[in-house]
């Protein structure tokens, strides 16, 4: 029997996690619930899911709070849920770690595409393992790991993937839609464009020696990105 994908859904309306349950149990994955942050974690560190589905908006309690304690010891791929959709909002949830932001109200069919997509951009690739240098600068597809000058660089899942993205074709200039589509298996219809600008600037606080200017991830005005090896 095919193991289940684990989706720990995470609000504190009982009214929302009983729908989220049968919503996304339907869709063929596993559901967990938790109503607060204390929880959450102990949910996570016990058994960590697959994903984690986080309302933003918990009673008395901040559910970005809960995504820095995850990513202070866990990979795991975090899709925030909000009725914020101010620009804002989903900067700053992405500069926190989260992989994905999903405005209220939202459908389930889209729901459960987002999370198939973040799942499917965090799982180690099955096909050849690759690895590339550039000066200082290393990345292994196989172990998924990013290091430099022999240290290893704790990123995302996401973030990952998009230097290993932009790493097979140094030199190639990529738009931001380019890299949605690439990276993200998303467009612009179903994803804002800043998500691509948030992950770009927080790979370049970990990769870079000068961020403000940065010598591997470069900006090309008015077009995108490229990465110079």
């Amino acid at each position: 029997m095919t193991q289940k994908t684990v989706v720990l859904t995470v609000d504190d309306d009982p009214s929302i996690r009983v729908l989220l349950d049968r919503a996304l149990g339907l869709e063929g994955f596993q559901v967990e619930a938790a109503g607060s942050i204390r929880e959450a974690l102990d949910l996570v560190q016990r058994q960590p899911p697959d994903l984690v589905l986080l309302d933003v908006m918990l009673a008395g309690e901040d559910g970005l709070d809960l995504l820095s304690e995850i990513r202070r010891s866990h990979g795991v791929p975090v899709i925030l849920l909000s009725g914020r959709a101010d620009e804002g909002d989903r900067v700053l949830g992405l500069r926190m770690g989260a992989d994905d932001y999903v405005v209220k109200p939202f459908s389930v069919l889209e729901l459960a595409a987002r999370i198939t997509n973040v799942l499917r951009r965090a799982a180690a690739p099955t096909a050849r393992p690759t690895r590339r240098s550039f000066g200082d600068l290393e990345i292994d597809e196989g172990s998924r790991e990013i290091r430099r000058s022999g240290g290893l660089i704790e990123t995302t899942a996401k973030e990952f993937d998009l230097l290993a993205y932009m790493t097979r074709s140094p030199r190639q200039v990529f738009s931001r839609q380019q890299l949605l589509e690439g990276v993200w298996d998303s467009s612009a219809e179903w994803q804002a464009s800043a998500t691509v600008t948030e992950h770009v600037r927080r790979l370049r606080l970990k990769i870079e020696t000068d961020p403000e200017h940065p010598r591997w991830i470069v900006t090309i005005r008015g077009v995108g990105y490229r990465f110079e090896p």
